[in-house]
C-alpha cells in the first residue's frame, strides 16, 4: 500500500545534534527504516563510506558491493519492487554517479520508488571539470522525479527526509542526491523531525465523487466491458478489490506487462497480456468492447499499437493518480484522478451485479482460436523456449514460503514468460517494462532475493542480456550464496531483435549472432553450480536439481535459436492487427511470416 503521511513532524521537537554531514545520510537511512544498501565505493563519497562503519558493524545497516554501479541502482529496484519500500543505491562522482543512469531511469519508468545519494567533487571545485567531476544533477534530471545538488551541510537533512518523501508518495519515483565531499565531511546540526512542505507538490489528488459515479454509471449499461490492469493496481496494492469489481459485474480484464498477477491469471476472467504480445484474444477485446475501464496505466504504445486505432468503439474511463498522463496519449471521457487505494474502493458499492454471458462466450470463441496456434501443441521434438517456461511455472508454482518470484532480463524470454508462466499472485513479475532494459534481470533478482531471503527467486535471463551484468555472480557469493536460481534461454542470437530482422528486414542477422562463453563453467568460476540442457526430457530434472540444491543454481537452457514470439503487433499496426503463427496444419513447408493484415 502506499506510504503516506511522511510529513507528519514529531509530536515533540527533537533535539538537534551535532554530526558530520556524512554520519547525517546514515542517520537520515535508519529513520526512513533502510537496511540494506547497494553500492560502490570512490574518492567523492569516501567520507560517507567512513562514516558507514559502525551502523554497519552494529548491524543497522548492511552493505551490498556491486560489481558495477548500474547494478546497484538495479538491485535497489529489485529491492523496492519486492517490498514496497524504498530502495537506496549509492555511488561515487563522475563515472561512478553516470553509471547508475540505465538503473535510475529503468526505475523511473516503472514508478520504482528509489532514492540515490552520489558523491560530488568539493563546492570550491565545482564547473572547473575537476578529477571525476560530472554535472550529475544535470545528467539525472531528465530520469529521475527530482534531483538535489547539496552545498550546504545545514540543508542536508531536510533534503534527505524530502528526497525520500518525494521517491515513495503518489506515484513513485527516482530522486537523486549528489553531495559535495566538504559538504559531507562539514559538521552540522542534525535534527528529523521536519514537516514537509512543497508548494506545487499534491502526491494524492483529493478524489472527485461525481468523476466517480459517471465511471459506474457507465460500467453499469455497458454490454461489453473490459478492464485494462496496469502496474498503478500493485503499487496502490488494490488487487482484491479488483477482483470484487470484476467479479460483481462479470467483466473480463487484461493487463499490460507489469500488471501481470493483478488478478489470478488462472481465473476465468483474466484474459492475460495485452498489446504488441500479448494474445490476439486480449487485444480483439480491446478493440471490441464498449467501455474500456483503464486502471493504473498510463497507455503505453506497447499496449495500444497505432493510437489513431485504438479502442475507437469504446467510452474509456482512466483511473490514475497521476495527472501529467491522463489524456497525454488516450483521451479518456471520464478521467477519475487520485488514489486507487481511495478510487476503487469508492466505485466498487456503486457497480451493479451484472452478468455478461455473450461477451464472455464471444470471447471464449476467440481463445479457441489461440489454443489451435499454441507451439507446444506440436513442436515437440526440439528445446523451445516456451516450453522450459511452461516447466518453470510447473516446478515452481506451489513453491514454500510464499509463491515466487521471476525476474526477467528483456526480449523474447520476457514475453515467452508473460505468455506461459502463470501468475496468480501481484508482484510476482519483476521486470524492466518501460525502459526495457537488457542486463536487469541479474542484479535485481539480487535485490528481490535480499528482500526476501525464503522466497523462491529465479532470474530468467536471455544468452545477451546475461552477459551485460554478469559480474553480479561474485555478489550473490559474497552474500554468503544468495539462493537465486537463474535459468539462461540461450539460443545464440539478441533473440528479439533477430525476430525483427526475420519478419522485416528480409532474414539479414547483422549484429544478432551472439558468442557466450560456457556458461556452466563461468559459474563453477564464481564457485555456483551449474549444468546444461540440451533436449526437452531433461528441463523436469534439471529443474529439480536446482530446486533441491542449497544456494544459488544456474541452469544452461541451449535452445531452439530461429523461434519467434507470436502473436506479433508490427510497428504502425493497430493491436488487433497481428502476425500470428502458421496453425499446425500449413507448417509444413513453410518458408517465412508473413503479415496477417
Amino acid at each position: 500500500m502506499p506510504k503516506r503521511n511522511g510529513n507528519t513532524a514529531s509530536a515533540s521537537p527533537e533535539t538537534p545534534v551535532r554530526m558530520k554531514g556524512a554520519q547525517m545520510v546514515w542517520e537520515a537511512l535508519l529513520r526512513e527504516g533502510v537496511r540494506v544498501i547497494f553500492g560502490h565505493p570512490g574518492g567523492a563519497i569516501l567520507p560517507t563510506y567512513d562514516a558507514l562503519a559502525p551502523y554497519e558493524a552494529a548491524g543497522k545497516i548492511h552493505h551490498v558491493l556491486v560489481r558495477h554501479e548500474q547494478c546497484a541502482a538495479h538491485m535497489a529496484d529489485g529491492w523496492a519492487r519486492a517490498t514496497g519500500e524504498v530502495g537506496v543505491c549509492i555511488a561515487t562522482s563522475g563515472p561512478g554517479a553516470t553509471n547508475l543512469v540505465t538503473g535510475l531511469a529503468t526505475a523511473q519508468m516503472d514508478s520504482v520508488p528509489v532514492v540515490a545519494i552520489t558523491g560530488q567533487v568539493p563546492t570550491n571545485l565545482l564547473g572547473t571539470d575537476a578529477f571525476q567531476e560530472s554535472d550529475v544533477v544535470g545528467v539525472t534530471a531528465p530520469v529521475c522525479k527530482h534531483n538535489y545538488l547539496v552545498t550546504d551541510v545545514n540543508e542536508l537533512p531536510l533534503i534527505l527526509k524530502e528526497a525520500f518523501y518525494i521517491a515513495r508518495e503518489g506515484r513513485p519515483g527516482v530522486v537523486l542526491i549528489d553531495i559535495c565531499k566538504d559538504v559531507q565531511n562539514a559538521e552540522g546540526w542534525f535534527r528529523y523531525d521536519f514537516e514537509i512542505d512543497l508548494p506545487g507538490f499534491e502526491p494524492w489528488p483529493q478524489v472527485d465523487m461525481e468523476a466517480v459515479r459517471k465511471a459506474a454509471e457507465l460500467i453499469n449499461k455497458a454490454e461489453r466491458p473490459l478492464v485494462l490492469s496496469g502496474h498503478g493496481v500493485q503499487l496502490a496494492g488494490v488487487g482484491r478489490e479488483l477482483l470484487q469489481m470484476v467479479e460483481k459485474a462479470e467483466i473480463p480484464v487484461v493487463t499490460t506487462l507489469l500488471g501481470a498477477g493483478n488478478i489470478p491469471e488462472s481465473h476465468p476472467l483474466s484474459l492475460g497480456m495485452g498489446g504488441m504480445h500479448g494474445e490476439a484474444y486480449a487485444n480483439r477485446a480491446v478493440q471490441s468492447c464498449d467501455v474500456l475501464i483503464a486502471m493504473g496505466m498510463r497507455f503505453d504504445d506497447r499496449i495500444t499499437g497505432r493510437l489513431d486505432a485504438f479502442a475507437k468503439q469504446a467510452k474509456i474511463i482512466h483511473f490514475e493518480v497521476d495527472k501529467a498522463e491522463v489524456g497525454k496519449n488516450v483521451m479518456p471521457d471520464v478521467a477519475v484522478i487520485g488514489d486507487l487505494a481511495e478510487t476503487l474502493p469508492a466505485l466498487l458499492p456503486l457497480i451493479e451485479e451484472r452478468r455478461h454471458q455473450v461477451w464472455l462466450q464471444e470471447i471464449r470463441e476467440w481463445k479457441k482460436d489461440t489454443e489451435q496456434t499454441d507451439i507446444l501443441n506440436y513442436e515437440v521434438d526440439e528445446l523451445i523456449p516456451p516450453f522450459v517456461i511452461r516447466q518453470l511455472w510447473h516446478a515452481t508454482h506451489n513453491a514454500k514460503n510464499g509463491p515466487p518470484i521471476i525476474v526477467t532480463d528483456v526480449g523474447q524470454h520476457q514475453m515467452w514468460e508473460c505468455q506461459y508462466f502463470t501468475h496468480d499472485h501481484p508482484g510476482q513479475l519483476i521486470t524492466s517494462g518501460g525502459l526495457g532494459t537488457m542486463g536487469f534481470a541479474l542484479p535485481a533478482a539480487i535485490g528481490a532475493q535480499m528482500a526476501h531471503p525464503d522466497r523462491l527467486v529465479w532470474a530468467v535471463v536471455g544468452d545477451g542480456g546475461f552477459q551485460m551484468t554478469m559480474q553480479e555472480l561474485a555478489v550473490i557469493k559474497q552474500e554468503g550464496d544468495l539462493p537465486v536460481k537463474i535459468a539462461i534461454i540461450n539460443n545464440g542470437f539478441l533473440g528479439m531483435v533477430r525476430q525483427w530482422q526475420q519478419l522485416f528486414y528480409e532474414k539479414r542477422y547483422v549484429g544478432t549472432p551472439v558468442w557466450s562463453p560456457d556458461f556452466v563453467k563461468l559459474a563453477e568460476a564464481y564457485q555456483i553450480p551449474a549444468l546444461a540442457v540440451t533436449k526437452p526430457e531433461q528441463v523436469v530434472p534439471a529443474l529439480e536439481q536446482a530446486l533441491n540444491t542449497p544456494g544459488p543454481f544456474l541452469i544452461d537452457f541451449r535452445v531452439k535459436e530461429e523461434v519467434n514470439v507470436y502473436p506479433m503487433v508490427a510497428p504502425g499496426a493497430a493491436v488487433d492487427q497481428l502476425i500470428r503463427r502458421p496453425k499446425p496444419a500449413v507448417m509444413q513447408g513453410y518458408s517465412g511470416v508473413q503479415p496477417s493484415w
